[in-house]
C-alpha cells in the first residue's frame, strides 16, 4: 500500500532528519521510497518541509494536494498551512510548540500557537496533539522534538513503521552518543500513548 507523508516545521527542529530516517526505514524494509525537502532559510526559523513516498508505482517525490495520509508538524502554524496537501480523513500528529514565524516577528504581529491548535480540532478529526514542551522537559532534552513526533506517528499507526526499525535507522545514522537520547524519547511516546 502506498503512502504520501508531509513533514513541516521550522529549521533547527530536525524536521529533515526525521524525513530521512522514515525513508532508511522503509528502504530496509524493501519498501520503495521518494522523498524532497524544501528548506529555504531553515538556519534562520523560516520554513522547512519534506514530502515522503512510499510504495510501489511512484514516479514523483512530491506529493499533490489533497493526497497526503499522515502531516507530522513540528509547529503549529506550519502545520495549519500544509493542510492543503491532506487527504480527506488524514492524520494529523503536531507538536503543541509554537514557534514564531519569521514574518510574524519582523512584522510585530501576534502569533498564538494555541489558535492553530484550536483551528486544526475543529477541522481535523485524526488529530494527535503532542505536549513535546513537557515531553522534553521530561526526558532532559529539548533536541527530541523530532523523535517524539515520530514516535508518536508509529504508535498511531498512520506511520506503517515499527519502533524497533526507526532505531535501527538511528542507529546507522547517528553517532552512538545521540543513541540513548532518542530511545528515551521513543520510549517516552510508548509509555504515554
Amino acid at each position: 500500500m502506498n503512502k504520501n507523508i508531509v513533514l513541516c516545521g521550522v529549521g533547527g527542529q530536525g524536521t529533515v532528519l526525521a524525513s530521512k530516517l522514515i525513508a532508511a526505514a522503509a528502504m530496509k524494509k524493501n519498501i520503495p521510497v521518494m522523498s524532497a525537502e524544501t528548506i529555504g532559510m531553515a538556519q534562520r526559523g523560516g520554513s522547512v518541509f519534506s514530502h515522503i513516498r512510499m510504495g510501489e508505482g511512484l514516479y514523483s517525490p512530491m506529493i499533490a494536494k489533497g493526497t497526503a495520509d499522515i502531516i507530522i508538524g513540528f509547529e503549529p502554524g506550519e502545520t495549519v498551512r500544509m493542510l492543503p496537501y491532506l487527504k480527506e480523513n488524514g492524520q494529523i500528529i503536531v507538536s503543541r510548540r509554537a514557534i514564531m514565524p519569521v514574518t510574524a516577528a519582523l512584522t510585530d504581529t501576534p502569533y498564538d500557537g494555541e489558535q492553530m491548535i484550536g483551528y486544526l480540532r475543529k477541522h481535523i478529526s485524526k488529530l494527535l496533539v503532542v505536549d513535546t514542551k513537557q515531553a522534553c522537559r521530561e526526558i532532559g532534552s529539548a533536541k527530541a522534538i523530532n523523535i517524539l513526533l515520530l514516535g508518536a506517528a508509529i504508535h498511531s499507526g498512520a506511520l506503517g513503521l515499527e519502533e524497533d526499525e526507526i532505531k535501527e535507522a538511528l542507529r546507522e545514522r547517528l553517532p552512538e552518543r545521540f543513541h540513548e537520547l532518542n530511545f528515551r524519547a521513543l520510549a517516552y511516546v510508548r509509555e504515554h500513548s
